[in-house]
């Protein structure tokens, strides 16, 4: 028991896990961009954590492609200067680390080099003998969207990447994308048919990091494995589901790439609607990557068009103050940095249930959260008035995906006394601190998913296109007067004001931020 009265125990349960992951097959990842930010600040410090653990293939080798000259001895010490800084793991293992930058060598060249890509395909036949990969290769591609079909041809023609024509064909080629998957619902499938020109759709993984976060990964366990919430997980106990994506910095330089893409392209298309898609799911038939995925789109699906006029009553948009003097940004741009929408999933489960979304950028702390807010009590029994009764809060379960991810349920209790007070208890549960274990990165779940062939974490071509299907009107109408008013809001605040008139239409309001 702490200070504050409350006390949680966990009981890993004994015998072979439910599902057991299992070390992936031997194979060479070819790093496509391999000089960026993202590659130094997630891609390799997750792959050295992994390697570390040992938890990546025993033989395993990285080819880090740039179109800038590479060479292996500089470009391992650069490795290793963004491990110092960006690694979970600190102070560094030295010996870690040797072994980890000497499993890296470079390829150099243009995207559109036929002779560059030849290179690479000599240097991949020469690993395979050298590091006994079994011909298995991972191609990442951690580049600008718009290098995506250049990339995808220059390696079919090479003979790099070939459609698997059976599941679990021997030796594999994945490709891995990074978002955005598509700027809007034509763009999405013109990429979707690049990419099933040259491989079959089981061997695309669109990586979503969010979809790695050990809470975002729990939904689906805390609903289908404890009887006593999925039987409440409806309208008939739910009032409404808020899910907040909330950041504390700006463009932070990127000024020029933010307003060509904006908050809803950034945040809500990819990351919240697969977060929802997670909570408002139907059980799946069994917990194989089709079954779930074919129950998220089922939510895509269901999901209540907003279009033209209907806009300004679903959506409210905001800038931050300042934005439009960001470098790169255009004078009387339109792009959001913050928005907030009241969408309809119309389902038997979830009709008459609002799913409200809010995410934006320089707001006043950073937190990623859904909080599930049932119903409040039918009959007031603790006054004659029932003004106790107007008092009570309702229950709310929150599951908290960053920072400090968790989850937290808050009920009603008696106070201590002669007299009936009642006060407001949340019980909290931190992941790292109750199980007595870091919390991995979730780019380390998902590569190494990525090379086991489990795409359960992955978004599917026809998840991708229903919900570009649906945010696309939204974005048009946003564009133009159409979608109403851009509101500016202060930095470091709760977001424009405006928003809060979304829930208040029903009597409803925002949780704190």
């Amino acid at each position: 028991m702490d200070a504050q009265g409350v006390h949680i125990e966990t009981h890993p349960r004994e015998g072979e896990p439910v599902f057991s992951a299992g070390r992936p097959d031997p194979c060479t990842l070819v790093l496509f961009g391999a000089t960026g930010d993202l590659a130094e600040r997630k891609l390799f410090p997750a792959l050295f954590e992994l390697a570390r653990a040992g938890l990546l293939p025993e033989n395993f080798a990285i080819v880090a492609y740039s179109r800038s000259k590479l060479e292996d001895g500089p470009f391992r010490e650069h490795v290793e200067e963004g491990l110092k800084k960006f690694a979970r793991t600190q102070p560094l293992d030295e010996a870690a680390v040797k072994r980890f930058t000497e499993s890296i060598e470079t390829a150099s060249g243009g995207y559109d080099d036929p002779e560059a890509f030849k290179r690479l395909g000599q240097k991949l036949q020469d690993l395979a003998k050298r590091r006994k990969t079994d011909g298995n290769q991972l191609y990442y591609m951690a580049t600008p969207a718009s290098t995506f079909p250049q990339i995808i041809q220059s390696l079919s023609g090479a003979g790099l990447i070939k459609r698997e024509e059976q599941p679990g064909q021997k030796p594999w080629h994945r490709l891995i994308i990074e978002k955005p998957f598509g700027h809007d619902l034509e763009s999405a499938k013109a990429l979707n048919r690049t990419l099933g020109s040259a491989l079959d759709e089981q061997q695309i993984f669109r990586i979503d990091h969010y979809l790695g976060k050990e809470t975002v990964q729990n939904i689906l366990v805390f609903r289908f494995a404890n009887a006593i919430f999925e039987p409440l997980w409806n309208r008939q106990h739910i009032d409404h589901v808020e899910i907040t994506a909330a950041e504390a910095i700006g463009v932070e330089g990127r000024g020029g790439f933010y307003d060509e893409t904006g908050v809803i392209r950034d945040m809500v298309q990819n990351h919240l609607l697969q977060v929802l898609a997670l909570c408002a799911m139907e059980p799946p038939v069994s917990f194989a990557a089709e079954d779930i995925r074919d129950e998220k789109n089922k939510v895509f699906r269901a999901l209540r068009p907003v279009e033209g006029g209907d806009v300004p009553q679903h959506v409210v948009v905001g800038q931050y103050e300042g934005y439009q003097d960001e470098k790169g940004v255009k004078k009387g741009s339109r792009t959001p940095t913050y928005v907030a929408m009241k969408m309809n999933i119309d389902s038997w489960r979830w009709q008459g249930v609002p799913f409200y979304l809010r995410a934006g950028k320089n707001l006043k702390k950073r937190l990623t959260e859904v909080s599930i807010h049932f119903k409040t009590v039918p009959l007031g029994l603790f006054s004659g008035g029932g003004a106790t009764c107007q008092r009570l809060q309702p229950n709310v379960l929150t599951l908290r995906i960053q920072p400090h991810e968790g989850i937290a349920l808050s009920f009603e209790s008696k106070i201590p006394g002669e007299d009936v007070n009642i006060g407001g208890v949340t019980m909290d549960m931190d992941y790292a601190e109750s199980f007595k274990k870091p919390v991995p990165e979730a780019y380390e779940r998902l590569l190494l998913d990525c090379m086991r062939g489990n795409a359960t974490l992955f978004a599917r071509q026809d998840s991708v296109e229903q919900a570009w299907g649906y945010i696309t009107p939204i974005l048009q109408a946003l564009e133009t007067d159409a979608g109403g008013t851009v509101h500016t809001y202060a930095k470091g605040s709760k977001g424009p004001d405006a928003a809060d008139a979304l829930p208040a239409k029903n009597g409803r309001r925002w949780s704190t931020l």
